[in-house]
């Protein structure tokens, strides 16, 4: 029995194998020429190694759980124990191939073979000299290939410089092995006995903390000169990374004993502050547990909280974590844990709130007074989430504070947009220093109830960055089925979410996640009417305005004329905003005057708006004359709320070719194709010649080209526009069309039908032409919001046609 050592700077540990055969890692300059003189074979076994390198003379152990590997071993042993080792590329790959190896690998004797109680082999491997795969013959049951041997450049006799090198690096490896506190210091013994110049340069550099590529770079270097050098250089990294990782350990530890001196002097101190009559932490530690018995915990968060301050008691009161505890448990003491307000389910009360706080809204307050009375009737239903969606100004953030004013619940309200960090929602966790609970959790504890009506504003315009994305963080929170349990971040635990009443707030539910929009019950609100913009600016922004501009009723007053003077001559919008703004430059007008005691008008008149607002800016009248061939008015949706546009056509002598322009998307551009192509397809239905198309050019063009314009609802409006272009028929006034069309000649349903509708009146139409399958959107509104309006409903493009175009000639009609 013999006992050898064998170094691995690797792992910086000592390695020892007892064998049965002489393992003798320290080549003599007698063994290393005897191996030199060793004639290789044409053709050998290839076994391909995971994570290591075999360098000439070098001993290593291999372990060998591959069925290909074992096999050859086994092969190999019972032969004439000679192999090829070369190491894999990727040592992730389970079933190398030929491609998947280096070509550059290490002749290998077998010294030992053990076989190890889970199936694996160990094999003691001794390399001899390097090769180069020359073709591999075979790939089962292994790999085998024809080899070719690979020569060393050796320096001469007499080169002071590289004999300077390998002193050099026998330097660096006894320094090595005194700076690394793993390594036992007989492994010096070792490297200062090798006498072989080469054999040292391997052996340091099979040792050495390297990658495999790093490895393979240096057998691969021929001369040995060069791979001495590199090898080197690779030794003097090591040494100066163990230097600095010791010097690291050296200041921890003084910083450690440092810490160790501060605690116990504090502790000293706090002593001394007890007999002088000071506060303690352990004052400040019971007074924390005093404050928990008046909670209503469950025995779950009872534990939890009893868990904590525990640790914070063991806690040295200068380490950096004893705040971020103290946060900890002084945010778990003021969460409402358990603690509801009560509500007040008079409907009716509610009812006369939502109505005095907002006008119109009729839908909207149905459904509010609806889920009340569910609430009502089963205390204990977990509460829908209603998200109110509809353009600015219409009041959707509003009506959350009347409900909470009608259940008697507290109101909170955060604003999501432009929000991206998913902490926001979630919180961080309390390792990091500055750690936060999440908004909701915030929210929850300025409250001060655990079921407030909890407005969450501009939901639609979340966005995700780098720091996650919050509106994936959202679905546990609006998920009834989900949020009894909804876990924080810092706080560290489940927190019942279940009986606060979302409301959420959105202009354009497009851009809202679908499985977000899925959890939450959509209730769309849509533009006001003329005589409700008057309404409410009479009933609620007139008088508010007058308020925070410091004058009374009697210093001003306005009529319903003026009002509608100024909602239709200055404001272009679905909901009131704009209009609120117009007000408050007419309040300070008046107030301006009454401050410098200056005349006035105390009753606002046309003349007063005039000179306050200037000249009306927006002329509802905005329907084209019917003299203008191919002039058709459209009506389109915005996330403002409704408005109109015009589809306006010119023909030219060409060769048939379409030009569109005005900003078009891909839709609206896909819709003129379909029209003209419907139209040529049907030139005898509406009186064309077959080939006159063929002979014009025609442009296509919706005005105010700086808005992107996008949709199929302009369909028919752009058939209308082109019939009438080539047959030069007049247009009926003051008519407006929304639709979709097919290449089949049918006419579909389009969507905002409601916010469409508000625009044609707002602009003076008298008659619309819509789908047929649209009927019941406009049963749904209100008949005195659509007082004054003629509807044509209709299936064909043909139908469209015959409502929309006279049968009279526009003036100076051209001849087509």
């Amino acid at each position: 029995m013999s006992n050898r050592n064998i170094i691995s700077f690797d792992n910086l540990s000592l390695q020892e194998f007892d064998t049965e055969t002489d393992l003798i890692p320290l080549l003599t300059p007698e063994d290393e020429e005897e191996m030199n003189n060793e004639e290789l074979p044409n053709s050998l076994p290839i076994l391909p190694l995971r994570n290591t390198v075999l360098f000439p003379g070098v001993v290593i152990p291999i372990s060998a759980g591959r069925d290909k590997s074992i096999k050859l071993i086994n092969d190999a042993n019972a032969g004439n124990k000679i192999i090829g080792v070369v190491a894999q590329k990727n040592e992730e790959d389970e079933d190398p191939t030929k491609n998947d190896i280096y070509t550059v690998g290490t002749v290998a004797r077998i010294l030992r073979v053990l076989k190890m109680p889970d199936g694996n082999i160990t094999v003691i491997l001794q390399g001899k000299k390097r090769f180069a795969i020359d073709a591999v013959t075979t790939e089962k049951p292994y790999l085998k290939a024809t080899i070719k041997e690979v020569e060393e450049k050796r320096p001469g006799k007499h080169d002071t410089e590289f004999q300077a090198i390998i002193d050099s690096t026998r330097e660096l490896a006894i320094e090595i092995i005194k700076e690394s506190p793993n390594i036992p210091t007989e492994a010096t013994f070792a490297i200062k006995n090798i006498e072989s110049q080469s054999f040292l340069v391997n052996f340091v550099s099979s040792n050495m903390n390297l990658t495999v590529k790093e490895k393979q770079d240096l057998l691969m270097t021929n001369a040995l000169k060069e791979r001495a050098l590199e090898t080197l250089r690779y030794m003097n990294v090591e040494l100066q990374k163990l230097e600095l990782k010791n010097d690291i350990q050296s200041k921890v530890r003084f910083d450690l004993d440092q810490q160790q001196r501060e605690y116990f002097l504090h502790q000293q101190m706090k002593t001394i502050q007890e007999e002088l009559g000071g506060v303690s932490n352990e004052q400040e530690i019971e007074e924390m547990r005093m404050k928990a018995k008046t909670k209503t915990w469950d025995d779950k968060t009872a534990k939890h909280f009893e868990k904590e301050i525990s640790k914070m008691q063991r806690m040295n009161p200068q380490a950096p974590d004893f705040g971020i505890q103290r946060n900890y448990l002084e945010l778990f003491l003021e969460l409402p844990w358990n603690e509801y307000s009560k509500d007040n389910f008079d409907l009716k009360r509610a009812q006369k709130i939502i109505d005095r706080d907002h006008f119109g809204l009729e839908d909207v307050k149905k459904r509010i007074i609806e889920h009340l009375a569910v609430l009502k009737l089963r205390n204990d239903m977990k509460s829908p989430i209603i998200c109110l969606t509809g353009p600015p100004g219409v009041g959707k953030t509003s009506i959350g504070k009347s409900i909470a004013e009608s259940l008697g619940r507290e109101y909170v309200r955060i604003s999501l947009g432009g929000l991206r960090d998913e902490a926001e929602i979630r919180g961080h966790r309390k390792t990091y220093i500055g750690a936060m609970p999440g908004r909701i959790i915030q929210s929850l504890k300025k409250a001060g109830t655990s079921n407030p009506v909890f407005v969450l504003d501009e939901i639609d315009k979340l966005s995700n960055s780098h720091q996650g994305d919050p509106s994936s963080a959202l679905l546990e929170v609006l998920d009834p089925e989900q949020n009894s349990d909804f876990y924080d971040n810092f706080l560290e635990m489940g927190y019942d979410l279940s009986k606060v009443m979302f409301i959420a707030t959105s202009n354009n539910m497009g851009s809202i996640q679908p499985a977000l929009k899925d959890r939450m019950e959509v209730i769309k609100m849509a533009g006001y009417t003329t005589e409700e913009k008057v309404e409410i600016a009479r009933q609620h922004l007139f008088p508010k305005q007058l308020k925070e501009h410091g004058l009374k009723t009697k210093d001003l007053t306005i009529g319903k004329k003026q009002l509608e003077k100024i909602v239709e001559g200055y404001t272009r919008e679905s909901g009131v905003r704009s209009l609120e703004q117009k007000l408050a430059q007419v309040i300070r007008n008046a107030a301006k005057s009454v401050a410098m005691e200056e005349a006035y008008n105390t009753k606002v008149t046309d003349e007063d708006i005039v000179k306050i607002l200037g000249a009306p800016k927006l002329e509802r009248d905005k329907s084209e004359s019917n003299d203008v061939a191919g002039v058709v008015t459209g009506l389109a949706w915005t996330s403002v709320g409704g408005d109109i546009l015009f589809i306006e056509s010119l023909i030219s002598a060409g060769k048939g070719n379409l030009t569109l322009t005005g900003n078009l998307g891909t839709v609206m551009k896909e819709s003129a194709t379909i029209a003209l192509e419907y139209i040529k397809a049907n030139a005898e239905v509406f009186g064309l010649e077959p080939d006159l198309i063929g002979k014009y050019n025609i442009h296509l063009h919706v005005p105010e080209g700086a808005t992107p314009k996008d949709g199929p609802s302009a369909g028919i409006a752009m058939l209308t526009s082109l019939v009438s272009l080539l047959t030069q028929r007049k247009i009926k006034k003051n008519l407006a069309m929304t639709g979709e069309i097919t290449l089949r000649g049918k006419v579909l349903p389009v969507g905002g039908i409601k916010e469409k509708i508000l625009a044609a009146k707002r602009a003076n139409i008298k008659e619309i032409i819509l789908c047929h399958e649209n009927k019941s959107d406009i049963d749904e509104i209100k008949a005195e919001y659509i007082e004054g309006l003629t509807f044509h409903y209709v299936k064909e493009m043909s139908e469209v046609i015959d409502v929309a175009l006279t049968n009279q000639k526009v003036k100076n009609a051209k001849k087509l």
